[in-house]
């Protein structure tokens, strides 16, 4: 009697996402998830010691040069995020117009005009008290 046929199993490959720059785009914004989740744990950091007078303690720990790099990098890492994300946006959303549906770049245009229209709106704000 012959032994039981093991079942097939393929070759797993860990480098799959980087065949294609389509695939290592989009691993790359799903890891740069975690510098977004960093970047919102930070702000509020800031805003409990902004609350609770422990400011000059936050100042102190966000002034060390890694923390700078570190931040340096989620700044980074979240544009990039922010980025890819409105580019997806023509994708997910059709916008239709009396029957006409909206081009993407008309899609993408809007949505990167805002966000620097907003950016630019609260750096006026942040900005104007320093």
């Amino acid at each position: 009697m012959s032994a039981p046929a093991k079942p097939y199993r393929a070759p797993r490959d860990f480098l799959w996402f980087a065949r294609r720059p389509a695939y290592t785009v989009f691993v790359l914004r799903e890891l740069t998830s975690v510098f977004v989740a960093w970047t919102i744990v930070f702000l509020l950091l800031l805003a409990d010691a902004a609350l609770n007078g422990t400011y000059e303690r936050f100042t102190a720990l966000a002034g060390r040069p890694w923390m700078v790099a570190l931040n340096t990098l989620a700044f980074l890492a979240t544009a990039f995020h922010s980025v890819t994300f409105l580019n997806l946006a023509p994708k997910a959303t059709v916008v239709r117009l009396d029957g006409w549906r909206v081009p993407a770049f008309l899609i993408q245009g809007g949505n990167h005009t805002l966000w620097l229209l907003v950016s630019g709106i609260i750096a006026y704000f942040v900005l104007r008290g320093v």
